[in-house]
């Protein structure tokens, strides 16, 4: 009996695999990184395909929300952060499509799965903006959770994908920055600016939370992921990480958490917080969130309009590969 050879694509006897996959385990275990021509199992490699591709395609669905408030930012100073921010975003996907591709799969056919709607993007995208406090909101909560989590896959043992994350980790630690200074600025000011930064705080955390992913129990991907150590802190340990980080924060925002069972707990010193509303998070992944047309249309629409973009830099890369061909 044979398998395949991801790398090679050759047969390779079932004893020769069995001796590749043992070496595989040690050199992860022994916390060595994985490259791109290693040998590594197919489930390691569909694995951080499914993980990587799922990020990429957040980091661009993610831009479409904030992008919607560039032209209605309160001042230019804002707008120009944002803007920035925005850019960083679309500048994150690049970053991680390329990982992806060391694993053998082509940036086109994972765009064309995230346009075709059979690919999985972050869930908190899927939510409007219908207030500045939303952008707030936002860098603060939403890339809060993100650096949780990120922050943890910079020590991934898929080495491009580690290193990839950390430049991102550093941009989004500015994220977070900009949307708590956000969310400062609204909690110092009128009495309607507050009202509109707790309103966003009431929208925003509870799909913040559930950025996490399932209850550890649930979970289908998480033992073999962490065992591997593609994922390296579970995820009711990063969500409970992040409840404990946020909450005092809200205090000095002078904010309340929308719950009702939210209690410090004096002898672990962690937050004990309420139920999530899993249903509504199974249905937004479905499909069924408010938002969730909305951007695969508008994902759809920005790829169209800008076919002749990248037909034109194909042509001018095949010039330029001319000419040099000719002056070699």
């Amino acid at each position: 009996m044979t398998t395949p050879d991801v790398t090679t694509l050759t047969p390779v006897p079932a004893a020769d695999n069995a001796a590749r996959l043992a070496r595989f385990e040690a050199h992860v275990a022994a916390e060595e990184k994985v490259e791109a021509r290693a040998w590594m199992p197919e489930a390691y490699r569909s694995t951080l395909i499914r993980q990587i591709s799922q990020h990429a395609h957040s980091e661009i669905v993610g831009m479409l929300p904030e992008g919607n408030w560039i032209t209605r930012a309160p001042t230019l100073r804002r707008k120009a952060v944002l803007m920035a921010k925005v850019q960083d975003e679309a500048g994150h996907g690049l970053y991680l499509y390329s990982a992806a591709e060391t694993l053998g799969v082509s940036r086109a056919e994972l765009i064309d799965q995230l346009l075709a709607g059979t690919a999985k993007y972050s869930s908190i995208f899927n939510y409007p903006t219908p207030t500045w406090a939303d952008i707030g909101a936002i860098g603060w909560l939403v890339d809060g959770a993100a650096i949780m989590n990120q922050v943890a896959l910079c020590r991934c043992s898929y080495g491009p994908y580690a290193r990839a994350m950390v430049r991102i980790c550093r941009e989004e630690s500015f994220h977070q920055r900009q949307g708590f200074e956000i969310m400062l600025t609204l909690s110092r000011g009128t009495a309607a600016q507050r009202a509109m930064a707790q309103d966003a705080l009431n929208r925003w955390w509870w799909p913040s939370l559930m950025m996490f992913g399932p209850s550890d129990r649930d979970s289908v991907h998480s033992a073999q992921s962490m065992r591997w150590k593609i994922k390296r802190v579970s995820n009711d340990d990063l969500r409970q990480k992040f409840v404990d980080a946020t909450v005092p924060q809200a205090q000095f925002l002078g904010l309340t958490v929308p719950d009702p069972d939210l209690r410090l707990d004096d002898v672990t010193g962690h937050h004990h917080f309420g139920d999530l509303p899993w249903h509504e998070f199974h249905e937004v992944l479905k499909g069924n969130g408010p938002c969730n047309r909305e951007r695969l249309a508008t994902r759809r629409a920005a790829h169209d309009e800008g076919a002749w973009v990248r037909e034109a830099a194909l042509a001018y890369s095949r010039k330029q590969q001319a000419r040099q061909s000719r002056a070699s």
